[in-house]
């Protein structure tokens, strides 16, 4: 009778305190951004990980369906972490959080978005070489290319913290290395954030060109037009460094990122006209690898997922976000990311992009 009476006690305590764990899980999941930012003894209090856990990452206040029709997750672009070094004035994607997913479950999420479809990944930030000092993004695209066997492993980064010792470990893995470079002017660069100390980000961009031809990586260029550098002339300075591609976007503003009373920037005094954009792009026309992007064709053709592993919808002119991946699925948040696939097709988002492919001089 005791025996019988002391099972039943411990089955009941069993179940409690699987509970408590699924509830302690939760609440260090949704606390991970603060407890990174906080003095490292109060830091440590608050575990990642824990048996059992389950990821109960901030949930979106509203939600919707877009479309019926489920769109692939052909092109992911994983901005993993949100902290950088460089203080752009016009950065739509800001250290709100300082959260990064332990590298097992980010690999378990690039795991799921291979079964559901994707063939390339894109890394960017925040400044993905701060993580680890690049060991963190570096292992992900050694995993990305050799383990999930993706044709297209590409990262952005300012370039600032990338050191030849990664391309020695790391550099075979990498199809496209884009490095953001929005004048050939040092002084505009300062003006917009664009710098860190004494580096000269200029001269910095002409060495990583270098490494990219002696590591057989791809090598790309991204610029945002803004009120700056709108009259620059870059057509000399593009030709001599000969990228597979430059990627010219338009400034563009997100509620709660760079724009409005929750943003971290306040990007209106770089935003330009579609006219002013447009007189930028006649002045280059001449540039082969020239890629033009307007607000249009950013907002709703590039299918984001933030820290967490949540698509983010920009729709509306902020970043909404979705459910994690980790969570529900990608089937499930893929749902709600806004993602304009008919968009990304019509401004050339699938090219020629492992470089395996690529016809290059290295």
């Amino acid at each position: 009778m005791q025996l019988a009476l002391l099972a039943r006690l411990l089955s009941v305590a069993r179940a409690v305190l699987a509970a408590l764990r699924g509830r302690l899980g939760a609440l260090c999941w949704s606390l991970a951004p603060l407890s990174l930012s906080l003095p490292l003894p109060l830091s440590l209090s608050l575990p990642l990980s824990l048996p059992g856990w389950r990821h109960s990452a901030p949930r979106p206040q509203r939600e919707q369906e877009w479309d019926d029709a489920l769109p692939t997750p052909t092109s992911v672009n994983y901005h993993f972490t949100r902290q950088c070094n460089y203080k752009c004035g016009f950065c739509f994607h800001t250290a709100k959080t300082s959260f990064v997913l332990p590298l097992e479950e980010a690999k378990r999420g690039l795991a799921m978005l291979k079964e559901a479809g994707m063939e390339k990944i894109n890394f960017s930030g925040g400044e993905p070489f701060l993580q680890d000092r690049g060991e963190f993004v570096g292992k992900l695209v050694q995993f990305c290319k050799q383990e999930l066997e993706l044709p297209s492993v590409s990262i952005v980064s300012n370039g600032s913290r990338i050191r030849k010792q990664w391309f020695d470990k790391y550099g075979e893995y990498l199809d496209i290395l884009a490095i953001s470079c929005d004048s050939f002017d040092e002084d505009v660069n300062v003006l917009i954030g664009r710098h860190q100390g004494k580096k000269n980000h200029v001269e910095n961009l002409h060495k990583l060109r270098q490494w990219c031809r002696e590591y057989a990586v791809a090598f790309k260029i991204n610029s945002v037009i803004n009120r700056f550098n709108v009259e620059e002339d870059m057509n000399e300075q593009i030709k001599a460094l000969n990228p597979v591609r430059w990627k010219v976007f338009q400034c563009l503003l997100i509620e709660g990122e760079n724009s409005g009373e929750d943003a971290l920037r306040e990007a209106e005094k770089f935003v330009i006209s579609d006219e002013d954009f447009d007189r930028f792009l006649d002045r280059h026309k001449g540039v082969s690898c020239l890629v033009p992007e307007s607000n249009q064709k950013m907002r709703d053709s590039y299918l984001i997922l933030d820290e967490y592993m949540r698509f983010l919808n920009c729709r509306n002119g902020r970043k909404e976000p979705s459910k994690s991946i980790l969570d529900v699925g990608v089937e499930a948040a893929i749902k709600f990311s806004g993602f304009d696939e008919k968009m990304f097709l019509r401004r050339g988002g699938k090219y020629v992009w492992s470089k395996a492919d690529m016809k290059l001089d290295w």
